[in-house]
C-alpha cells in the first residue's frame, strides 16, 4: 500500500490519498487535544489503540448491516477507507447525561436518560462546533430531509448494536459522536469510533475508560484505552 498526498490533518488523524482508486489512507496520531485544542499532549501508543478499536467497531457494525467507510487495517496505526465527502453535521448520541449536556441542562452527570437523545453540531472548528437543529441544517443546505432521516436512523442503529455488545464486556456506552459522508451516491458512517469519540464507563466501578481521563486530568489515558481494547477484541 503506497501512501499518496496528504489531504487533511486533524487533531487526531491524517488523511492521505492511496494508490487504490477512490480509497483514502487514514493514519491515527498519538496527539491528544481537548477544549478546542487549548489542552494538548502526546500520548505514546494512543493512535495505535484507536486505530485498532475503530477497526473492531467498524467490522462489527458492517456485520450487523451498518454501512461504513472502513475497508481494512493496513498497519497498526493505519486503515484504508472509502473516500467520503463529509456531511458537516456531527451527530451526538446520548444514553446517559455527561459532559456538556449536564452543564447546559443541569442534568446531573450519570443520570440515565428516559430515551436516547440525538444532538447535532455544525462541524466547524473555527466556530467551536456549535449546536444546531434541523432548521439550521436545511436552511444552510448541509443535508436534505431524506439524508437526515438516514443519518438519524443509522445513528440509532449504531447505538443498538454497540450498547449490548459493550454491556456484555462490562462497559457502559454513555454517549458518542458520529460523522457521515457521501460515497458514490450512498451515505456511509465515517470518521472513527474509539475512546476518543465515545464515553465508556466501567459498568461496575463507574471508572472512566475514555478521553475524559485526559480532559479531567485523571491520568492513565493510554491504559484505559488499552483496557477497552482488551475487552472488545
Amino acid at each position: 500500500m503506497m501512501r499518496g498526498e496528504l489531504l487533511y490533518e486533524g487533531k487526531a488523524k491524517k488523511v492521505y490519498l492511496s494508490d487504490e482508486p477512490d480509497l483514502y489512507l487514514i493514519e491515527y496520531k498519538d496527539d491528544a487535544t481537548a477544549f478546542d485544542g487549548v489542552k494538548k499532549d502526546h500520548l505514546e501508543g494512543k493512535g495505535i489503540l484507536n486505530n485498532t478499536l475503530a477497526a473492531v467497531f467498524f467490522d462489527l457494525l458492517e456485520k450487523k448491516g451498518v454501512a461504513t467507510h472502513y475497508v481494512r487495517m493496513v498497519s497498526e496505526r493505519e486503515m484504508l477507507v472509502k473516500a467520503l465527502t463529509i456531511i458537516p453535521v456531527e451527530l451526538i448520541v446520548r444514553n446517559i447525561a455527561a459532559g456538556s449536556i449536564s452543564k447546559r441542562l443541569g442534568i446531573p452527570e450519570g443520570t440515565v436518560l428516559k430515551r436516547t437523545v440525538l444532538e447535532f453540531c455544525l462541524k466547524n472548528d473555527a466556530l467551536h462546533d456549535p449546536l444546531i437543529n434541523h432548521y439550521h441544517i436545511y436552511a444552510m443546505g448541509l443535508a436534505s430531509e431524506e439524508e437526515m432521516a438516514l443519518l438519524e436512523s443509522a445513528a440509532l442503529e449504531v447505538n443498538a448494536v454497540l450498547t449490548p455488545f459493550l454491556k456484555e464486556r462490562g462497559i457502559t456506552l454513555v454517549d458518542f459522536k458520529l460523522e457521515f459522508g457521501r460515497h458514490r451516491g450512498r451515505i456511509l458512517l465515517g470518521d472513527e469510533i474509539s475512546a476518543d469519540t465515545c464515553r465508556f464507563w466501567d459498568s461496575f466501578s463507574g471508572e472512566k475508560l475514555d478521553k475524559d481521563r485526559f480532559r479531567r486530568d485523571l491520568g492513565g489515558v493510554v491504559e484505559a484505552y488499552r483496557e477497552v481494547l482488551r475487552r472488545v477484541k
